[in-house]
């Protein structure tokens, strides 16, 4: 006997997801099932079918604790071929990726899809032909309840969702979540942007920039996927803790080929052992550095005295010395690397040999060409006028040799800031070197300067503040052929090379007509919290409008005078702690050690960032310069004026100051025995 449909909507909504699950997990089956043996005509083919066969299983995994789908549209018309304009609406499932059921009829559909943006742009101005919204809630992989907006009715108010409110709430336990749930309509329009542009987000702190640019590579991989299988996707990010703070993101949004690396990762030619000091580390970054290098790589170019002179048989073909100086000039009047024009110029001295057979009465072809270009004499031609050039030896001279470098910068650096690059000490060699992260990218230019570096179809560049224009330029070079989507805050600069504008940051990447957009809505910070930091505004960044924050939380800011300073860091996390969700404890680098060691004498369990949290251990002890891209439930702030202090100026303390008053996403605590900075008293 058949059951009898459920009339309770909730119910039947836990049915379909039942129902859904039970589809996906065949979708995964009929994978698994599959036999290549018959299929593949090589060992080669087979492993490339095999890989993504796994490939496809991996994007067919159900996370238990993920909801497979968050929303439903109950659209007023047919929008499905197959259906007639007047059968009346139809009803989709929106979801984090695509599930259909055995004849093929979808069951849940991508959130990427054309008929999904209607959930995240449709309004009771511009419903989009929506009638119905309906937005699911859901305790760990349970559905729990749901709540409808029924965009055409007149008499329904126009109030703020419940729901929504509380997934972005919702306590932060492990990685960083997607926000494909609660995507805002200005966020939309950028993580749908057209792939063929460059887009920079300048966002406010929980404006959600960072999960918009991870959604919008997702949106990308879903719209143009051949595109980028063959070109590649990359997401760059600060450090590594950061890194392992968003990885979960996209594997969440069935995407799992991206790749992940910081920009030291991308430069990484050679040990990094040293720092600079922050003087020499913003010259090593400035822009000037390319035209320094450009005349080192150049240096060694030489005109010939002495003829080409080659012998075949019983002849000899004679070059003058001015001819091969014109080869040599014109090579290095065109725009093509050093070592693409070196691998030019013994072809181009071979031309000019077969010129002088064919005048002398032979009929040489391309195969006579290529052994003219192979032998000793041109060889030697080559090795002199247009030597090899080693990147990494290249550097290693130019930061160690005085004169070389007085050379190559002459009229671009003045005599003070060539004594700045220099090291204090010259290297002995590449491997024993003390190269400095600065360093590192003058290597990755000259690198770029003698061979071409590929390029991504898509560079995801977050924190993109910080960069130096150097930086901008070895991330740029990623992408020549590809876009990019940069963001950052320039509020948030941290560094004594910082970005002052974005036209000059997207100068140095390369992307000078890429669109600028601005969020400054913001959804993670509550507003007493946000308004607080937004008061350092006027000396960190005078041009950026303050942000704004959905989320009121009365209480969610505590400001606390302490003498007893051991015993005040303790209570603080301890009462963080009681509540639901991670708790970070930030602080100016200089007192980690001493914070760990009063966290551990007292029996806290603590983790470094970068280190998942869980639902045993839930306080993350964090350096300051550490704390930018990172997100708790509740903060503890130690001792604001030694965050200031920590920094090489004012600005750059406020600026880290700003950063670590804004990582709290329930409740902020700032615990201070020095006065704290005028701005915020």
């Amino acid at each position: 006997m058949p059951a009898t449909p459920t009339t309770d909507p909730l119910q039947r909504e836990r049915d379909h997801l039942a129902a859904s699950r039970s589809a996906l997990r065949a979708m995964r089956e009929d994978v698994e099932s599959l036999d290549i043996r018959n299929v593949t005509g090589t060992w080669v083919t087979a492993v490339i079918l095999q890989n993504q066969i796994e490939a496809r299983i991996a994007a067919l995994a159900d996370l238990s604790d993920t909801p497979l789908f968050f929303g439903r549209l109950d659209y007023l018309h047919a929008i499905s071929e197959e259906l007639s304009e007047g059968s009346g609406g139809e009803s989709f499932y929106i979801g984090r990726r695509h599930v259909h059921d055995a004849d093929g009829d979808p069951m849940v559909i991508d959130w990427r899809a054309p008929v999904s943006q209607p959930f995240y742009r449709a309004s009771r101005a511009e419903p989009m032909d929506v009638e119905r919204r309906r937005r699911f809630g859901y305790t760990g992989g349970e559905l729990t309840a749901y709540e409808d907006e029924h965009l055409t009715d007149p008499s329904e108010a126009d109030t703020a969702s419940a729901l929504l409110a509380a997934e972005i709430e919702k306590p932060r336990v492990g990685p960083m979540r997607d926000i494909v749930a609660t995507i805002q309509p200005e966020q939309d329009e950028i993580v749908r942007s057209d792939i063929t542009g460059t887009i920079c987000v300048q966002g406010a702190p929980g404006t959600g920039k960072t999960a918009v640019g991870l959604h919008r590579v997702a949106y990308l991989l879903y719209a143009h996927r051949e595109r980028l299988a063959r070109t590649g996707t990359l997401v760059i990010g600060p450090n590594n803790a950061f890194l392992s703070y968003i990885e979960q993101v996209l594997p969440a949004l069935g995407e799992l080929e991206v790749a992940q690396a910081t920009v030291q990762q991308l430069v990484a030619h050679v040990e990094v052992r040293g720092e600079d000091d922050p003087e020499a580390a913003r010259l090593k970054g400035d822009a000037r550095m390319a035209e320094v290098l450009r005349r080192a790589v150049r240096a060694g170019i030489t005109l010939p005295t002495e003829p080409c002179v080659v012998v075949r048989g019983s002849r000899r073909w004679r070059v003058p010395a001015y001819e091969l100086a014109e080869i040599i000039e014109e090579l290095k009047g065109r725009d093509i690397r050093y070592g693409a024009a070196r691998d030019a110029l013994p072809q181009r001295i071979a031309h000019a040999v077969l010129l002088k057979m064919e005048q002398g009465g032979e009929a040489p072809d391309d195969r006579v060409q290529d052994a003219v270009a192979r032998n000793s004499a041109v060889k030697a031609v080559v090795k002199e006028c247009w030597p090899a050039v080693d990147p990494a030896k290249l550097v290693l001279r130019l930061l160690s040799e005085p004169e070389f470098l007085a050379e190559c910068a002459e009229g671009v650096l003045t005599a003070e800031e060539q004594q700045a690059v220099l090291w204090p000490k010259p290297g002995r060699s590449v491997k024993t070197a003390r190269w400095t992260p600065a360093d590192a990218v003058l290597v990755d230019e000259a690198t770029d300067l003698v061979q071409r570096t590929p390029s991504l179809g898509h560079v995801v560049l977050d924190e993109a503040q910080d960069l130096s224009p150097m930086q901008y330029r070895a991330v740029g070079r990623r992408c020549t052929t590809g876009s990019a989507t940069v963001l950052g805050d320039l509020a948030q600069g941290t560094t004594p090379w910082a970005t002052a504008s974005w036209p000059d940051a997207l100068h140095h990447l390369g992307k000078p007509d890429a669109h600028v957009e601005e969020l400054t809505k913001g959804f993670r910070v509550p507003e007493e919290v946000i308004a607080y930091a937004s008061r350092l505004l006027p000396a960190i960044a005078p041009g950026l409008a303050p942000a704004t924050s959905v989320r009121d939380a009365p209480g969610s800011l505590v400001i606390r005078p302490v003498t007893a300073w051991e015993d005040a860091v303790l209570d603080a996390c301890r009462e963080a702690l009681k509540n639901e969700g991670s708790t970070g404890l930030i602080a100016a680098d200089a007192r980690i050690p001493q914070l760990a060691e009063l966290l551990t004498a007292a029996g806290l369990p603590f983790l470094s960032p970068g280190t998942e949290t869980s639902t045993e251990a839930r306080l993350t002890l964090v350096p300051a310069s550490l704390a930018k891209g990172l997100e708790y439930d509740y903060v503890v702030l130690d001792e604001p004026a030694a965050v200031i202090a920590g920094e090489p100026d004012e600005r750059t303390g406020l600026r880290r100051l700003y950063v670590a008053l804004t990582r709290a996403v329930s409740g902020l605590t700032v615990l201070h025995g020095e006065p704290l900075p005028e701005q915020l008293r």
